[in-house]
């Protein structure tokens, strides 16, 4: 593979929104980061509201389970507030760069032996081959993974495109 070999993607908003928002990856509370953190937090809760319908019947020297199980309730807050924080910041990233593709013009993938360059509207990030660190793929997208990280949807670009794609990404990319 010597010479310089092109593949143009017809982004459309919807064929990346189903790769990056499938599975609950966009809700605040269920998502994969979020989901653990808001049952635990929930439980916890839910415990502690139960103590305190019980307050009256505890001993003076018990009352420090209630100290105590309230202070696990505002730990585990804490944490899901944190998370719920990132998954929003990912959603905010997300969707600008997403309105960046739906305006884009010129969507293409450039690559030869040596270079693998995305460019988006003249905005060109070109990698050497060496800078990819993983590569996976499978019927719906393909993602690459390095110096800059990169997900192609399979129904943004021709068939025979997507299999040369992945062809090359698995010959240049040492897993």
């Amino acid at each position: 593979m010597s010479e310089e070999r092109v593949v143009v993607l017809k982004p459309k908003r919807q064929d990346f929104e189903e790769i990056y928002f499938s599975g609950n990856q966009g809700s605040l509370f269920f998502s994969s980061t979020t989901r653990g953190k808001t049952i635990t937090t929930m439980v916890v809760g839910l415990i502690l509201m139960i103590m305190f319908l019980f307050k009256d019947d505890f001993t003076k020297e018990k009352f420090g389970i209630l100290y105590f199980v309230s202070f696990l309730f505002l730990i585990c807050a804490i944490f899901l507030s944190v998370s719920i924080n990132k998954v929003s910041r990912w959603k905010k990233q997300v969707n600008a760069y997403l309105n960046k593709l739906e305006n884009c013009k010129i969507y293409e993938i450039r690559f030869d032996q040596n270079f693998f360059t995305v460019n988006i509207d003249n905005e060109k990030e070109t990698s050497e081959w060496k800078d990819f660190e993983y590569f996976n793929s499978n019927n719906e997208f393909i993602t690459v993974e390095g110096k800059y990280s990169y997900m192609f949807p399979r129904k943004s670009m021709s068939e025979k495109d997507y299999s040369i794609l992945k062809q090359v990404l698995k010959q240049n990319i040492k897993e």
